[in-house]
């Protein structure tokens, strides 16, 4: 039976759907489920009225940083599709038009069927990432990890396990994928550990340790790099992960013009009572059921430009965030830019672990 011939899964189409009255919050988590990138969008008759992109999200979010806005703001309105009885050219249509998924629609333009490529090929597609290779990574893994207490008792938070590989160490091969194959990496808490995890490794890369003698915060180890830097470079966190294309964040920081790109990741946090509105003299005005609340956080990755380490204190205990105020007030450009929820994964805490070894697991099945 060729892929055409097969019955139409309803419950997975449901998941490449929305209406143009959705929000872009709900649009952004409704990409996360379906974990393709794309959403189409029909009108109040369900008729396919329009698209929208990972990418379309993150630039109506760049521009107007509005979650709340519907969706056909940020949408476009001229989706790419086929007829019930064009269905069979899916693949050869989706290769000519360099896309990935293609809606097909019948005679009253409802969306009859959702075609992958990758589902056709029944492969991914492998698509050629940018060269990085000579972009400078600073990895900082010299804090002791007190919220994983007593995981990090015996081992430095760096190399604690997500299934069996190190954090460290995902998070240096999501960067590999880009041809960078020179590190450095920040240490303190247990750094013999790390040197000998890493020695006996004998990865394909290089590692250049910067050893603190005391804590330096998130920001202050950087001035011990004494490598003078040229283009910009990737500052991160050694526990958490972000899912995005490396090359396209690093495109985005250098035509931005951007001294500092904070990665951003989408919060959705859901109230777990009613919340009161009020006016004056305890008159109430409104009340909401569990709200959710959406809000930017920052992952703790960075693109830098060189310039801003020398604004760093020598031998003095410095956050990130505080050489973000110090370019701020300067008159430095600085700029986030927006991952979803799903695509930022932190092993601070324990239920955090356990959501990445899940989503890691369930991106190796794909």
């Amino acid at each position: 039976m060729y892929w055409r011939d097969l019955p139409v899964d309803k419950e997975r189409m449901k998941k490449f759907i929305g209406e143009k009255s959705m929000s872009i919050v709900d649009a952004m988590a409704k990409i996360d489920i379906n974990a393709k990138g794309i959403l189409f969008i029909t009108d109040e008759n369900g008729k396919l009225d329009g698209c929208i992109s990972d990418g379309d999200i993150r630039r109506w979010l760049l521009k107007t940083g509005d979650l709340s806005a519907e969706v056909k703001s940020a949408m476009s309105s001229s989706p790419k599709f086929l007829f019930i009885d064009e269905k069979r050219k899916a693949e050869k249509f989706m290769r000519k038009e360099f896309i990935t998924a293609v809606p097909v629609i019948d005679s009253k333009k409802k969306i009859a069927d959702i075609v992958l490529l990758c589902e056709i090929t029944e492969k991914k597609l492998v698509e050629k990432k940018k060269d990085l290779s000579g972009v400078p990574v600073i990895i900082m893994a010299g804090g002791k990890g007190t919220r994983l207490y007593p995981y990090t008792k015996i081992l430095p938070k760096p190399l604690i396990p997500i299934g069996e590989t190190p954090i460290v160490e995902r998070i240096i091969n999501c960067f590999a994928e880009y041809g960078i194959s020179k590190y450095y990496m920040t240490v303190n808490y247990k750094k013999g550990m790390i040197k000998s995890y890493f020695a006996d490794l004998q990865p394909g890369y290089q590692i250049k340790y910067i050893e603190e003698n005391k804590p330096l915060g998130t920001g202050g180890s950087i001035k011990l790099v004494k490598e003078k830097f040229k283009i910009p470079l990737f500052v991160t966190n050694c526990d958490s992960l972000v899912l995005t294309d490396y090359g396209t964040l690093y495109d985005f920081h250098v035509k931005s013009g951007n001294v500092i790109t904070i990665v951003s990741a989408l919060k959705n946090i859901t109230v777990p009572y009613g919340v009161l509105h009020t006016k004056e003299n305890g008159e109430i005005s409104s009340m909401d059921e569990k709200p959710k609340l959406s809000y930017f956080i920052n992952t703790g990755m960075y693109v830098i430009n060189p310039e801003v380490i020398s604004k760093i204190p020598d031998n003095t205990f410095f956050h990130m965030t505080q050489l973000v105020d110090y370019v701020m007030k300067d008159g430095g450009k600085t700029g986030m830019y927006p991952v979803s929820e799903d695509s930022f994964l932190d092993m601070g805490e324990f239920d955090e672990m356990q959501r990445m070894e899940k989503k890691l697991d369930l991106e190796k099945k794909q």
